[in-house]
């Protein structure tokens, strides 16, 4: 790995507004550079939802978006937990295609068998264990990881969602244009500079060492 890592815009103390200012002009941009689709992925949890909400009333062809969970919990859709339900929820309505991930029955899928395309743009969160999607530092994340999809239990296993996930793989995240990443809080600060010093090996240092090596793919922190 190369280190440090460089050219990571971090953005500090943005509102949910200004941030869905910014995923506005990105997504704008992507969907001018081709009269096709375009396939995000996008987070679960509490954070990027307020977010959406407002990005959900921004004037974009939404009918030529497919936006994909980063990770779920293998719950039914309708269920409290499930990530792909939420999104459907707020997304189609404005006319988002939805694609929920597909739950290996081994724990391993191929990479076009998972028919996981190209992203014009990955947002993640991360955790303050360096987290990213579903892929915690106990299951060793691999970039060479010749798969799309992962079945996994999280260990420790959160008490309000104590529930296996899908998520997607380093290789299937780094199929991306562009990322970004909201992570508030001064200890999630605290792994970022951490990570960009290679100062530990946790996924989000793996992500975006892999990263820097391969392409310089933008990447932006709000933070």
């Amino acid at each position: 790995m190369t280190f440090p890592i460089t050219d990571v815009n971090i953005l500090e103390n943005a509102t949910d507004t200004q941030i869905a200012d910014w995923l506005e002009g990105r997504l704008a941009r992507a969907l001018e550079s081709t009269d096709g689709p375009v396939a995000i992925a996008l987070p679960g949890g509490s954070t990027p939802f307020p977010i959406l909400e407002q990005l959900v009333r921004r004037n974009l062809d939404w009918s030529r978006v497919k936006a994909y969970p980063t990770d779920d919990r293998i719950v039914p859709e309708d269920h409290a937990a499930s990530n792909t339900g939420k999104l459907r929820a707020l997304l189609e309505p404005v006319g988002v295609e939805v694609k929920a991930l597909a739950v290996p029955d081994s724990g391993t899928m191929s990479f076009e068998s998972a028919h996981i395309p190209e992203f014009g743009l990955v947002w993640l969160g991360m955790g303050a264990d360096g987290h990213i999607a579903s892929l915690f530092p106990n299951t060793d994340p691999q970039i060479e990881e010749g798969i799309a999809l992962r079945r996994l239990t999280p260990d420790p296993l959160p008490p309000e969602a104590p529930f296996d996930r899908v998520t997607l793989t380093m290789r299937a995240l780094l199929n991306s244009d562009e990322f970004v990443f909201v992570a508030r809080g001064e200890d999630k600060r605290a792994v970022l500079d951490g990570a960009l010093k290679g100062e530990h090996d946790l996924p989000i240092t793996r992500l975006l060492a892999a990263r820097n090596e391969d392409h310089l793919r933008p990447v932006t922190f709000f933070v």
